[in-house]
């Protein structure tokens, strides 16, 4: 007998009156999502699958115990939120961006566990990665598929690859900078990579950038802006390969952290971030343009990151390994990935090894 099921967690945000009755807040955010997408309340309740006047019940049940309209709505311009409702869904959106990773990791290690009580279920492929979005697409297809499902741990790509020498994972994701950060960033990883046991399968080139409102109201055009004093920061958390380069960066400039309004911050994602800064938390962060395309902010480009999975070479040929790695030189993935804002796919699938992607220096000096 195999399983038949998936695990899945999400968040819900549920108000307590005084009086101890509970009121859930799904639906109405979903609605004041649907109605900032579609401009209307007619589009919001088709998204939504709800009538017309269920909807307007929702909303004015959530008016009236917020003490506050959450809709503004005319006959010429349909409707739209107020700054209230405006800061309800970004404050969700936060919160979905900074939970998501630990639910998904925690969805993941409790389908194992489900799993286990099944002594017939197929062998997991374990990913550990930080989060990223090809990374979360390439999750959906292969347990969206018929092949055995990768078991996916959000970890920084130092514990990712710490993981992997310990046997602990099969893949490790882990990204490095194009140009001149690129030999600091991999005398960081070259403790965990080994030539003889390692090997490398190309995931995509991505964009990363600043990310600000889109009229960039504070003029940020460069990482010098950080120290501005009114200008706040959101960085990544501690150990992220993303603040690594921060630091860099600053380093490179003769500009001590400690300078930097919110350096000190943390968040997990770079769709944490966006949201940080959309919902007008912060001026600027750093991180894949898709996340700033996705929550409408500008992005200012600062360089081109490769993304690999390292992998033990003797699990290539395994049947798993392989049936993932037609994936991701199947269309389908292909495609996901290409139109994924600021991701190249061109080289997805292609396994190489160290010597091969960072040169024969680089793999000279993790033999010696």
């Amino acid at each position: 007998m195999t399983y038949k099921f998936k695990a899945r967690l999400s968040s819900e945000w549920v108000l307590e009156k005084p009086s101890g009755t509970l009121l859930s807040l799904s639906e109405v955010l979903r609605l004041l999502a649907a109605v900032d997408a579609t401009g209307h309340i007619a589009g919001a309740c088709k998204a939504c699958g709800m009538s017309y006047r269920h909807a307007w019940g929702i909303l004015r049940n959530a008016e009236k115990e917020f003490e506050a309209p959450l809709i503004e709505t005319s006959r010429r311009q349909g409707s739209k939120l107020t700054t209230f409702g405006q800061h309800l869904i970004w404050a969700n959106r936060r919160l979905d961006a900074r939970l998501m990773p630990t639910l998904e990791s925690m969805a993941s290690e409790l389908q194992e566990e489900l799993e286990r009580l099944y002594p017939e279920s197929p062998q997991r492929l374990r990913l550990h990665a930080s989060h990223g979005f090809a990374v979360e697409g390439l999750m959906q297809l292969a347990n969206g598929m018929d092949m055995s499902p990768l078991e996916l741990r959000y970890r920084t790509a130092i514990e990712a690859l710490a993981s992997l020498d310990r046997a602990e994972c099969d893949l490790a994701g882990f990204q490095v900078p194009v140009g001149e950060f690129e030999q600091a960033i991999l005398a960081r990883y070259a403790q965990w990579l080994d030539p003889a046991r390692h090997c490398l399968i190309h995931l995509a080139v991505r964009n990363t950038g600043m990310f600000v409102k889109p009229d960039n109201p504070k003029k940020i055009t460069s990482v010098a802006d950080l120290v501005h004093p009114d200008v706040r920061f959101v960085n990544r958390q501690i150990g992220s390969s993303t603040r690594f380069l921060v630091g860099l960066m600053l380093a490179q400039l003769k500009v001590d952290t400690a300078r930097v309004q919110g350096f000190d911050s943390s968040e997990f994602t770079h769709m944490a971030i966006a949201a940080h800064i959309a919902s007008g938390m912060a001026d600027v962060g750093i991180g894949v343009e898709t996340a700033a395309w996705r929550c409408g902010l500008a992005f200012i480009p600062l360089v081109k990151e490769r993304y690999f999975f390292a992998v033990h070479r003797d699990t290539l040929e395994t049947p798993n390994m392989q049936r993932l790695l037609d994936l991701m030189n199947g269309d389908q993935y292909q495609a996901y990935v290409t139109q994924l804002v600021g991701y190249d796919a061109r080289h997805m699938g292609q396994v190489q090894t160290l010597e091969e992607a960072f040169g024969a220096d680089f793999a000279a000096s993790l033999k010696a």
